[in-house]
């Protein structure tokens, strides 16, 4: 053996010498570490979470335990903190810096998430808490699966200025870079004002709760001062407003559990990514039940109103649906739902609100709907009855053109398998915009109430036959006669049928059994778009 050898090994220790110390120095840092991390989860002080409970509000981890299956939740730099100097920064410098993130199982499938922690800081965004939502989102990217914000936060963190601007920067390219790969879905549950709107407004869904969430870019007293309006946080950006008014929002709630009870539903309906389908899920409703109902709830006079909603009801399973937007837009249904046990997307004109037209509001929340499920793999059915788009001159100065022109650019780049179904009327351009034969639906079913014309036959019979009407010795009747012939001729049941825009007249009773023996077929359906950088939708 060299002489190096025996320097460099040495010899085993003699049984009565004593253990070397690393194993109680490491105990000792674990019980360092442990003793830390319950500092962190316990948060700033038990005033903080005092004051925050007192507004009616659960604390991020709170609403994170409600979020996530239990005990599935592993946070991610929970030790960061900020590096800021000036106006007190350096002298407090909490854990979390404001925003817990992390990931955890929701029905046993991976989900991101960061949740504002509004006891530190306000939940106010800086350098640190910016980066560590960076972090976030591209490992969400990188994984493939969806991620929440609970948002809970002041708005960029002044101290810090540019810096914390350049922050939300990063967000807001992030949700944009993300948006149609992996779900992005934003629960307002304290204010969002300012910048920091526009991040929920890029996401996929936007959820909020009555009482306690707020989002506006300029608050109201900025309102008060350049209009004169005096006004409330709540009038100006609560969950009600934007859930009615502005449609922001897709969904309000009187309280978080049942706010975030319904985030867990949701994303029990969509896909992980864009490269998956939406998971499937046994069901004891039939595919072959018949749908005997629908013959009486739906009147087969087109003037005769009804709810739809109770049409969805009848045909998905289990009659379970779940509806976005519903108050906003009244107009028109667009609702997530199972048939057979798997996930499709439901568009429907609603007869029992200004009587299912199409408008500005209807056209943009259904095109937001019918691209949102394009995206993830979602199939469509629409349901048609619709007498047209509602005219008027606020509508034309408000572009109803244009807002049209979005839902027929939806559909028609929709590559998702696509089911219509007309029931009662389908007149003019809303028929052709709402997923016709000829814009690129798969399959078009429908009942043998249908109705599909240019437009009504009393309006068609006062153009066509205007001059003779005016010279019939009883106009009145003359119109009722030329009606009827109109009718009879180019308005039947089986027109479009005769002509290949339908491929089948079907029994109502027989809709359900249908609509799946279709998607069924439709299900592994394959399409290629041209090679494009992206298409330029209407404005």
């Amino acid at each position: 053996m060299s002489t190096v050898e025996q320097q460099t090994i040495s010899p085993p220790p003699a049984a009565d010498e004593p253990v070397p110390q690393a194993a109680p120095q490491l105990r000792e840092r674990a019980a360092e570490l442990a003793g830390l991390r319950e500092t962190v989860l316990a948060g700033p002080s038990a005033r903080a979470t005092g004051a925050q409970h007192a507004k009616g509000k659960l604390t991020a981890r709170e609403r994170i335990e409600l979020l996530f299956d239990e005990g599935t939740f592993s946070e991610v730099e929970a030790f960061r903190r900020h590096r800021a100097t000036g106006f007190g920064l350096e002298d407090k410098r909490p854990h979390t810096d404001g925003v817990v993130t992390g990931w955890g199982k929701v029905h046993g499938r991976t989900v991101f998430v960061y949740a504002h922690d509004f006891r530190i800081f306000g939940g106010a965004l800086g350098e640190a808490h910016a980066q560590k939502i960076h972090k976030l989102m591209d490992l969400a990217e990188a994984a493939g699966a969806p991620i929440v914000g609970l948002c809970d936060g002041a708005g960029a963190r002044i101290q810090e200025g540019v810096t914390a601007l350049a922050g939300y920067g990063g967000i807001f390219q992030r949700n944009v870079r993300n948006s149609g790969v992996i779900p992005q879905i934003s629960v307002i549950l304290g204010p969002c004002a300012g910048g920091a709107a526009y991040s929920p407004a890029l996401t996929d869904f936007v959820f909020m709760v009555r009482g306690t969430s707020q989002m506006f870019i300029t608050g109201p007293d900025v309102v008060q001062a350049v209009t004169g309006e005096v006004i409330t946080q709540d009038e100006l950006g609560g969950a009600d407003a934007h859930a009615a008014l502005s449609g922001v929002s897709g969904f309000a709630y009187d309280d978080e559990e049942s706010c975030l009870e319904d985030v867990r539903f949701l994303l029990s309906l969509l896909p992980q990514n864009n490269r998956e389908l939406p998971p499937s899920q046994p069901t004891e409703d039939t595919p072959d039940r018949r749908t005997e109902a629908l013959l009486d709830l739906v009147p087969a006079d087109p003037n005769r109103s009804y709810d739809m909603r109770k049409v969805i009801e009848e045909v998905v399973d289990d009659g379970e649906f779940f509806e976005v937007h519903e108050r906003w837009a009244a107009n028109v249904v667009c609702a997530l739902a199972r048939l057979d046990g798997h996930v499709v997307g439901i568009v429907a004109n609603q007869p029992a609100s200004l009587a299912g037209v199409l408008d500005i509001h209807a056209s943009e929340k259904a095109a937001r709907f019918v691209q949102t499920c394009d995206a993830f793999n979602i199939p469509l059915v629409t349901l048609v009855d619709v007498p047209g788009f509602l005219p008027g001159v606020d509508q034309e100065h408000g572009g109803i053109i244009r807002h049209g022109a979005k839902l027929l650019y939806a559909y028609c780049n929709a590559t998702v398998p696509r089911i219509q179904l007309i029931m009662r009327k389908a007149y003019g351009g809303a028929y052709i915009v709402m997923d016709s034969r000829s814009i690129g639906t798969d399959i078009s079913l429908a009942w043998p109430s249908n109705e599909i014309a240019v437009m009504g036959a009393e309006g068609a019979a006062n153009v066509i036959f205007r001059r003779e009407i005016a010279a019939a010795d009883d106009p009145d009747a003359r119109r009722v006669q030329l009606v009827k012939e109109y009718k009879s001729e180019l308005m039947h049941p089986y027109y479009a049928a005769e002509r290949g825009l339908v491929d089948d007249v079907i029994d109502p009773a027989e809709t359900r059994i249908r609509l799946i023996g279709a998607l069924e077929m439709l299900r592994e359906k394959s399409v290629q778009l041209p090679s494009r950088k992206h298409g330029n939708q209407p404005q």
